[in-house]
């Protein structure tokens, strides 16, 4: 063990190691929680000055994040700052900045490249630097490495580096940061070894891997995984229901089975910064080697088309009541990419509602966690706003909506979610989508 590492190692069990989080979102925000929780000091790095502003009031950022857990950052000695000079008093740097897909569907670098090169202009020997951004294979190893060695010091030698993606699931109250086992590679042993030392101290589990390349695979492995079974299980919705036949009360009766089967369910589109986005990672990156990731690329194909086919059945619904899309009165019911959070990202409600706008149709919507789109308020779910409406769109399955009152008073529900198969003697008709 080297010097270096032996300090650094001191430090992190002793709880002496500063940590600083690169990118104050969806994934940066529970992992500094979980660093200062188990006793360390945390500083969160933003662009985003209102941002830093709000956290360091304690205030509530995310809906799915408590008001009380932003207020104990602050106690427990977390901060955040914009002043990328304060990089260098760090022990441990964790990257969790935004990986999107550009307008051609390649991996959009430009955070990642960012965050290296503040990292580059401020770094000090002895220090780890792991990347939890999801990625493409070799990402850290061919593009962040480069960037910080231009600092003069070496991978390996005068710092340490890693890669460890991030698993975060927004709202999901079973499996939080320190439930979820962490994956991680390192560019040495001594790098992987530094890595785990570090996460031991706010997750149950630590899995080493071979290398940085098969920590970056993992994570796409896991969203690919579900990018193609929930393609699978929507294509099966588009071809049974022209028989007739309701996928969901098949995707019930498959789950009895004990073992040889998952459940996956359809919906209107896939939502949120990863499944709909993650698997072109590898697709884009198996032409460098002279391959194609047909699978892949089908899966998506089919996930984004969920949202031409919503439309489609919107306009047969009301075409059965004698209208068209073209202006009618349509409301969306959820805009947020998953039940019970605020985040949009991705979310195929927000395509929906451009494509229904193209066709014609005045279109609003309702979510009791997102208060407003652009200038465009949240409308109230009142008897009025409800019979108002010539159709109301379920997109998102949010646990506080009160589906017996729409029920009640809608006209026609196109429900993506099969949360009124339970409901009795509704007034509305009811189509499944």
């Amino acid at each position: 063990m080297t010097i270096l590492s032996e300090k650094l190692q001191n430090k992190i069990r002793d709880k002496e190691a500063k940590i600083g989080i690169i990118g104050m979102g969806y994934v940066g925000i529970p992992l500094s929680l979980e660093f200062t929780i188990n006793g360390f000091n945390v500083l969160g790095f933003d662009k985003d000055k209102k941002r830093i502003d709000d956290i360091n009031e304690g205030k509530q950022i995310m809906k799915h994040i408590k008001q009380k857990d932003m207020a104990d950052f602050i106690a427990n000695d977390g901060s955040a700052t914009n002043d990328i000079t304060k990089l260098n008093e760090m022990d441990c740097l964790i990257i969790c900045v935004p990986t999107p897909l550009d307008v051609h569907e390649q991996p959009d670098m430009s955070y990642v490249e960012a965050a290296s090169n503040d990292i580059s202009k401020n770094m000090r020997k002895g220090q780890l630097i792991v990347l939890e951004s999801t990625t493409y294979p070799g990402t850290t190893k061919e593009l962040v490495k480069p960037i910080l060695e231009k600092s003069g010091l070496i991978a390996g030698k005068d710092f340490f580096l890693a890669y460890s993606p991030e698993r975060e699931d927004p709202g999901n109250k079973e499996f939080s940061v320190s439930k979820i086992p962490k994956v991680m590679g390192g560019y040495t042993e001594e790098c992987l070894e530094n890595t785990s030392i570090l996460y031991k101290n706010i997750v149950a589990e630590t899995v080493k891997v071979s290398s940085m390349e098969t920590a970056e695979s993992t994570k796409l492995m896991e969203n690919i995984f579900r990018a193609v079974n929930i393609a699978m299980v929507n294509e099966l919705k588009l071809v049974l229901s022209r028989m007739d036949v309701n996928i969901w009360e098949v995707i019930d009766a498959a789950k009895t089975k004990p073992f040889g089967f998952m459940p996956f369910y359809p919906g209107p589109g896939m939502g949120g910064h990863c499944i709909p986005i993650d698997p072109f990672y590898l697709s884009w990156k198996a032409k460098e080697y002279n391959t194609e990731a047909k699978f892949i690329e089908l899966a998506g194909e089919i996930n984004r088309k969920m949202t031409e086919n919503i439309a489609h059945r919107i306009g047969k619904g009301l075409n059965d009541d004698a209208k068209s899309v073209r202006d009618s009165k349509i409301m969306i019911l959820g805009v947020a990419y998953k039940k019970d959070i605020d985040d949009m990202r991705e979310s195929p409600a927000l395509s929906i509602r451009e494509l229904l706008k193209f066709k014609g149709a005045t279109v609003s919507y309702h979510d009791p966690y997102v208060k407003n789109i652009n200038e465009e308020k949240s409308l109230e779910l009142n008897i009025k706003n409800i019979k108002n409406q010539d159709a109301i769109l379920i997109t998102t399955d949010h646990s506080n909506v009160d589906y017996e009152f729409i029920a009640k008073h809608a006209k026609l529900i196109i429900d993506t979610r099969n949360v009124m198969a339970n409901i009795k003697n509704p007034n509305a008709r009811i189509l499944r989508a």
